[in-house]
């Protein structure tokens, strides 16, 4: 049996667009995170951009279930003393409802040159319109409960 190589070369990239309306953000967060990745296909290799470039639609839409849009924080710090500053989930989601799937899917990449590299593959945007129509993008269908 031979071991076959896959180099940069065989790896054939397609755009994917999800509609995020109804969904729930950790669960949508962590299927776009694997078709970034490139998890869903026989030809995945852990040290390359193999995954397909996303663009995501409705992210207004998106649901946080419980009371995460009260509880729920988001931290970043100025690089001050006593910079920090913290927005709830429910300021993001109303301003920039976009950030809150950038956020959740860049937490689940690999935290390195790679990680960075795939995250730019994705495109996020609140309402229903997009501007990669030219790359004919494919409608994915949202996965169910049972993992179909």
């Amino acid at each position: 049996m031979k071991t076959c190589k896959i180099t940069p070369a065989d790896l054939d990239k397609k755009w994917v667009t999800v509609d995020a309306t109804g969904q729930t953000l950790g669960r949508l967060a962590s299927e776009i995170a694997r078709i970034l990745r490139g998890k869903h296909k026989p030809t995945f290799v852990p040290h390359l951009d193999c995954g397909d470039n996303v663009v995501v639609t409705n992210a207004a839409k998106m649901v946080l279930t419980g009371r995460k849009l009260e509880q729920k924080n988001y931290y970043h710090h100025s690089g001050y003393i006593g910079g920090i500053k913290e927005t709830s989930a429910a300021e993001l989601m109303e301003k920039h409802p976009e950030r809150l799937l950038e956020f959740a899917v860049k937490g689940m990449l690999p935290k390195s040159k790679l990680g960075r590299q795939i995250y730019m593959n994705m495109k996020v945007y609140a309402g229903a319109g997009h501007k990669h129509e030219a790359q004919k993008p494919e409608v994915m269908a949202p996965r169910t409960a049972s993992g179909e």
